[in-house]
């Protein structure tokens, strides 16, 4: 037992495995965390929620048994990284280089979301408004976020290639959200990409699971947890944008049904530097287009 109110559940060396006990205890109804030590990730659970997180467990593992070959493979995905976490800070850096959103703001009336002039010819807008921020709440509740569910992305894809596909598919949800809206909605904040990271996650997992027979409830568990988190952090407050959060997800969980195919190994590094530097120079070029139309 860690402390008074919490019990070490399971351990394993795989962040993919630790990630898939999470998705099926959530798709439960409970709440367990997990903490990295020393190499391993520890599945921990409130004392009052062990006995139903065992039977979870069992009977999930009851349909979807695990092999050596499955293990040999979640082992093999995993990495870890802090590419999450120096995302975060570039955005809370940038939030005090533009300022809080107020009237006449010229980085935020050069790259806001606004549907309409996204839709008239400035499809940039979709990248340079997941860099905004309108307050310092907004910004700090998006860093933490972003920072563990970018983290958990590029270790299992790879920095560059999570990076580039974080970007990627909170773009994509913007561009969504501006083609529904089509006139008169403008959004700002890296939610978006926070929510399609969280997509990123659960496409693979669902891929994984369906490689493994699981089928019906079971196989639907990593969608059900990540439409939880959504319900729970993506639709309150005045200003939260839910369309977008929804359709971050929504890409971000097809675009990882792919990039599942990319275990047991990693692109190698020229792939990863490659996109990370592409995902770089497509925010920086976004600013720049922004500022010289």
């Amino acid at each position: 037992m860690t402390s008074e109110s919490e019990v070490a559940l399971r351990t394993t060396r795989s962040r993919a495995r630790a990630d898939e006990w999470v998705l099926v205890l959530a798709a439960e109804g409970l709440s367990p965390r997990i903490r990295a030590e020393g190499g391993a990730f520890v599945l921990l659970l409130r004392e009052p929620q062990v006995a139903g997180a065992l039977d979870a467990l069992a009977a999930y593992e009851h349909e979807n048994p695990p092999s050596p070959e499955r293990e040999d493979t979640t082992a093999r995905e995993t990495r870890r990284s802090q590419w999450g976490t120096l995302a975060a800070a570039s955005l809370v850096v940038f939030f005090f280089v533009t300022g809080p959103r107020s009237p006449g703001n010229p980085w935020f009336q050069a790259g806001s979301a606004d549907a309409e002039r996204i839709l008239a010819g400035e499809p940039w807008r979709v990248a340079t408004a997941l860099t905004l921020h309108a307050d310092v709440a907004h910004v700090a509740a998006n860093a933490v976020m972003g920072a563990l569910l970018v983290n958990a992305v590029c270790g299992t894809l790879g920095n560059g290639v999570g990076l580039a596909a974080v970007l990627l598919a909170g773009s994509g949800g913007n561009g969504i959200n501006a083609l529904l809206h089509a006139t008169s909605h403008s959004s700002v904040g890296a939610s978006t990409a926070v929510f399609a990271a969280l997509g990123l996650l659960c496409g693979p997992a669902v891929s994984r699971l369906r490689s493994h027979g699981a089928r019906g409830r079971r196989l639907l568990a990593p969608l059900g947890a990540g439409l939880g988190v959504i319900a729970m952090l993506g639709v309150g407050g005045v200003r939260t944008d839910i369309w977008a959060h929804l359709f971050g997800f929504a890409v971000g969980l097809l675009l990882g049904l792919p990039l599942a195919r990319i275990g047991p190994g990693l692109p190698g590094r020229p792939v990863q530097i490659g996109c990370g530097a592409l995902a770089l120079a497509s925010v920086l070029g976004s600013w720049g287009l922004a500022f010289l139309r």
